[in-house]
């Protein structure tokens, strides 16, 4: 597994469907700072309350400077199912293999009740206009997590 991403380290490049089956590539985000998020399964209640922060706080993300990008490892029909039930307007992108998430140390070892596994971690990723990282927070909560990074970007102020 790659090292985690720290603030000042370039960015992975990546191109991915989304939702509606349309390649995006991180580059298309170049000249403004994007949430990179990864989460493990759209339409589980952890990542439905995540996702649905993010779609609640979108409106003053962007007007910080700020776009929102949700990864998972969900096949992009599924992904259009999820954003269409929960009126998700930013990009959801299909990572079935996994490879988006490992360049970004979001793949690794998880333990749950007893049992060790290979998942996805949940993580976010604040990339800067020009592809820097400015900020990786990992194995984050899913409820109240965007009101922390908020903070943490002091947006709150």
């Amino acid at each position: 597994m790659p090292e985690r991403l720290i603030a000042g380290a370039a960015a992975p490049d990546f191109t991915l469907q989304n939702a509606a089956g349309q390649d995006v590539s991180l580059r298309y985000f170049r000249g403004r700072n994007t949430v990179v998020y990864f989460y493990p399964a759209a339409a589980t209640p952890g990542c439905t309350k995540q996702a649905c922060d993010f779609r609640d706080s979108l409106a003053a993300l962007q007007q910080a400077g700020y776009e929102v990008v949700g990864i998972s490892p969900d096949p992009v029909a599924k992904l259009a199912r999820f954003a269409d039930a929960e009126g998700l307007t930013f990009e959801l992108l299909s990572d079935e293999d996994h490879a988006v998430a490992e360049a970004y140390a979001a793949w690794g070892e998880k333990k749950n009740y007893g049992k060790t596994y290979q998942g996805l971690i949940r993580s976010t990723i604040v990339v800067d206009s020009e592809g820097k990282v400015v900020l990786a927070q990992y194995n984050v909560r899913a409820t109240g997590h965007v009101a922390k990074l908020r903070r943490d970007l002091k947006l709150d102020a």
